[in-house]
């Protein structure tokens, strides 16, 4: 084997080198580009940290409405119509831009359902207190 031979077999193996490094450094800008979009979006997507504060936000109500004992029940009813009234102010402000959208009827909703909900808790709260009033002879 002569001497050129041997360059052009070194080149070569310099050229493969070459370019498997140039593959691992392409991989390399394309994760960390995607480590930074995530980064500037908050670090996890908007869908999986809405899913997970409202699979907590179910088991922490279940265990709360099933551990309470019956006095407190209309105390508790009341605390429920206070955050509905909270939710109510809230989706005022969401249906109140001009521009109809699904923010808008989103708010629409939240407003129907809220005010059900607080109509309704006053209704049981009250039926509940006269419960355990003294009947009148």
């Amino acid at each position: 084997m002569t001497d050129n031979q041997k360059l052009i077999e070194q080149a070569a193996a310099v050229a493969s080198s070459a370019e498997g490094l140039s593959s691992q450094a392409s991989d390399l800008a394309l994760q960390i580009s995607t480590a930074m979009a995530a980064d500037a979006s908050g670090g996890t997507p908007f869908f999986v940290m809405g899913l997970t504060v409202f699979v907590l936000a179910c088991f922490v109500g279940y265990y709360v409405v099933w551990r309470v004992t019956p006095a407190l029940h209309s105390p508790l009813m009341a605390i429920t119509n206070a955050i509905s009234s909270v939710i109510i102010v809230g989706a005022l402000i969401a249906a109140g831009p001009v521009e109809i959208s699904p923010s808008k009827w989103m708010g629409f909703a939240a407003i129907i359902l809220a005010s059900v909900n607080i109509f309704g808790g006053f209704i049981v709260t009250r039926r509940m207190l006269q419960m355990f009033s003294k009947k009148k002879k």
